[in-house]
């Protein structure tokens, strides 16, 4: 059978939103990013930050990259025909498979099925790339094939995690995944592929939820398990207020924006892309960081109070940090408003220094931040105009 052409969907198109295939793709990856999340905090608290971050930082961009894949692709090219959602349901089964691996990766750096669920995802990414360039023509369609080409290589480069020596690992991931960033670029040298600003700026802040709800049942069962080992409540529950306070706080924090008047050329729209790795990452360590300040008190690390403290408040310094630079900036009035989040990472930060204190009054700050931004913000909209 001839498959039908793809067509390209407009950039001004109206109403543009998320659908609900694309809703269940985003739940598929609650599943990896809970094992990663997982992973972390269980080598923070065993006492192996390196070897933690190390792991975390390489399976969270294999997470990442293929979520960026598909929305940027869907929000150019979602046809929402049979052959597309089968297509990408074969993605959302590899997403599983990668999610299936994540503990061996970490534990044993066997990237076996971890480089099986990405060649499932990337080989229906292929496919979805060639469709569009059998329904185009001239730069668009070698736009496309360029995708095609780059993607299948990017997924060669990858068996180095398989073939080559452990100590090269490292190596691997920085070669292969700068190879991967650079593939966009060069792909839309000629043609630019007709992402949607506001339908982009929607999947982000979806995912960006899903992650925040990820820390947020993380969170839960650490305290449900030291509850369930009969510890006193006591020395529990300012951590898990101060925890929520921060996540709250980081809900309002990227959503108090409307990002998508930012994303006018594709330049600026891939830095904003990009930096969400950060932003991604920062957030679902934060979840992982609470598990471990949860598990001190009670003496299930042997973490001191500090390095537990920092757990939760380097990520979540990070994510404020980042969020101000890649997205909140660029709607910020005045000296006083651009500076509410750069001082606020810093005083997160510093929370470091109170030890078992230091999540609660992480979540203070983090709510304080919030409240300063908003009476800036009404200050603002309520003063007379010059």
């Amino acid at each position: 059978m001839v498959p039908v052409p793809m067509r390209a969907r407009r950039r001004d198109e109206e109403h543009r939103a998320a659908t609900p295939l694309e809703l269940l793709f985003d739940l598929c990856f609650v599943v990896a990013i809970a094992q990663a999340g997982r992973q972390l905090a269980e080598a923070l608290a065993e006492g192996h930050p390196g070897h933690g971050l190390a792991g975390y930082l390489m399976l969270f961009f294999a997470i990442w990259w293929a979520w960026m894949n598909f929305s940027w692709f869907a929000s150019a090219y979602d046809t929402d025909d049979p052959l597309y959602r089968v297509v990408t349901l074969v993605q959302m089964a590899g997403v599983l498979i990668l999610a299936a691996g994540v503990p061996r990766a970490f534990a044993e750096s066997d990237f076996t099925l971890v480089w099986c669920g990405f060649l499932v995802m990337r080989l229906a990414m292929v496919t979805q790339w060639l469709r569009a360039a059998y329904g185009s023509r001239g730069a668009e369609r070698r736009t496309a094939l360029s995708y095609a080409l780059g993607v299948t290589v990017c997924q060669v480069g990858w068996l180095g995690l398989l073939l080559l020596p452990k100590a090269a690992v490292p190596v691997v991931f920085v070669v292969v995944g700068a190879l991967e960033l650079a593939v966009p670029g060069l792909a839309e040298r000629g043609w630019q592929t007709s992402w949607h600003a506001r339908h982009i700026a929607e999947r982000y802040g979806l995912f960006t939820i899903i992650v925040l709800g990820e820390t947020i049942a993380a969170a839960t069962l650490a305290v449900q398990a030291a509850l369930d080992e009969h510890h006193a409540p006591g020395s529990l529950l300012p951590i898990a207020g101060g925890g929520l306070l921060l996540v709250f706080a980081a809900y309002w924090i990227y959503f108090a924006v409307p990002v998508h008047r930012h994303l006018r050329t594709s330049r600026q729209a891939f830095l904003w892309g990009y930096g969400h790795y950060l932003v991604f990452g920062s957030a679902a360590a934060i979840g992982a960081g609470i598990e471990v300040a949860v598990r001190e008190p009670v003496g299930r690390t042997d973490l001191s109070a500090y390095q537990a403290a920092a757990c939760v408040t380097v990520p979540g310094a990070l994510f404020l940090c980042t969020v101000w630079l890649i997205h909140s900036r660029h709607h910020k009035r005045g000296a006083a408003q651009q500076l509410v989040l750069p001082v606020s990472a810093l005083l997160v930060l510093a929370c470091t220094v109170a030890g078992r204190a230091a999540v609660p009054a992480a979540g203070l700050v983090a709510a304080a931040t919030v409240a300063a931004g908003v009476h800036l913000t009404s200050r603002q909209d309520t003063a007379p105009a010059e």
